[in-house]
């Protein structure tokens, strides 16, 4: 019996390759962002893909690890795991590597994370991400800073109508702590928030349920969910959040007023480390999120904000990048005149041996014009069908 040979192109599931032009498309993408991130300060690291699971999960690494790949290192013989997302091992270089570095600290990078699962809404493990991280310096500039760096960001690959979806994550928690709310009714609530159930908020927020009720129908623009919550009854705590997420409004109005900025002060969707104003990008008409981000402490104690941009995404919604135009060189062609091409911006392809049709040749081969006595031509249509 003869056995089936195995499918080479079949891969795990949430993981696919990424062709041309796309990947070339998402590598220049990629490299606009950061070159906006660098424009405005931010150094660029570059973390491993493995670190020991005892570094990797550490602090803020912990809210990750259940996303997280483990092996077992053959060297070392200890485990190690594989990023799932870059946040986490930039806190370890600046509280290690980067410990004595004046703050703040402005870091950027770019790279891929492998998740354990993906969603039903985005089932992609393996991740692209280019992001921002403000270490040692808590402040509401702070916290608009990273929001306008990534609406700059943005704009660099043709996203200039986006919006920015302010939340507090901790403030629930806040008011259920403040309120004595644990256990299952607890549990409940938090769903309940989650599903954005009136419902069961009123079941199981007891005396919070009309101040978590009156906050969860607040979601929307910025100036009717900050008036909303200066009405509320937030607590010393809770107010005190509320204030913070004003006053970065504020400031990122300071900078770019025309920016579209929303509110939901109850709504939680980033990892479990982070603690102060947050943020989520939406592009608009679109569900998909096309960055993440907030405050998070980094280390033990040192206030640090960031963001997270998702090049995958944002390649989906963002107006399409045009390749490089691709000039076939026929064999003997001057050199100098392809390097000066190459200079201008187009893509160069040169044959490797002389061919009877240069224009059938260039057709074949995925090219548009063809270098032909000093002169581009384009390929009509009908030569490149064929025709």
């Amino acid at each position: 019996m003869t056995e089936d040979l195995p499918n080479l192109a079949l891969l795990p599931a949430g993981l696919r390759d990424l062709l041309p032009p796309d990947a070339e498309t998402e590598a220049s993408a990629v490299e606009a962002l950061m070159d906006v991130f660098a424009a405005h300060g931010y150094q660029r690291v570059k973390p491993p893909l493995l670190e020991f699971e005892a570094s990797l999960l550490a602090g803020s690494g912990a809210a990750v690890a259940e996303q997280t790949f483990r092996l077992m290192d053959p060297d070392s013989q200890r485990m190690m795991g594989l990023r799932a997302d870059t946040t986490p091992q930039v806190a370890r270089i600046a509280t290690t590597r980067l410990g004595n570095v004046p703050r703040p600290l402005r870091l950027s990078y770019a790279g891929q994370c492998l998740r354990v699962r993906g969603t039903q809404i985005a089932p992609d493990r393996q991740i692209a991400q280019a992001g921002i991280e403000l270490i040692g310096h808590d402040s509401p500039e702070a916290d608009a800073e990273i929001v306008l760096v990534a609406a700059e960001a943005l704009a660099s690959v043709g996203l200039h109508r986006v919006s920015f979806d302010l939340t507090l994550p901790m403030l629930a928690p806040t008011l259920m702590d403040e309120a004595g709310i644990t256990g299952a009714d607890r549990a409940a609530l938090a769903r309940a928030l989650d599903r954005k159930d009136a419902a069961e908020v009123t079941a199981h927020g007891g005396r919070l349920a009309p101040v978590l009720t009156e906050l969860l129908m607040a979601a929307g623009p910025a100036d009717r969910a900050l008036a909303t919550l200066r009405q509320a009854s937030l607590g010393s705590q809770g107010g005190a959040l509320a204030g913070r997420l004003a006053d970065a409004v504020a400031a990122i109005r300071t900078r770019n007023p025309s920016l579209r900025l929303t509110v939901d002060p109850v709504e939680f969707r980033g990892f479990r480390y982070e603690n102060g104003v947050s943020v989520s990008i939406f592009a608009p008409g679109k569900h998909e999120v096309l960055g993440r981000g907030g405050r998070y402490i980094c280390g033990e104690t040192e206030p640090a904000t960031g963001l997270t941009l998702y090049p995958d995404a944002i390649l989906r919604v963002a107006p399409k990048r045009e390749a490089k135009t691709r000039v076939f060189i026929p064999s003997g062609a001057s050199q100098a005149r392809a390097a000066a091409l190459r200079r201008e911006g187009f893509a160069t392809v040169a044959a490797l041996a002389p061919v009877p049709d240069d224009l059938a040749e260039a057709a074949r081969v995925g090219c548009t014009h063809v270098l032909r006595d000093g002169t581009v031509i384009a390929l009509t249509s009908k030569t490149q069908t064929g025709d």
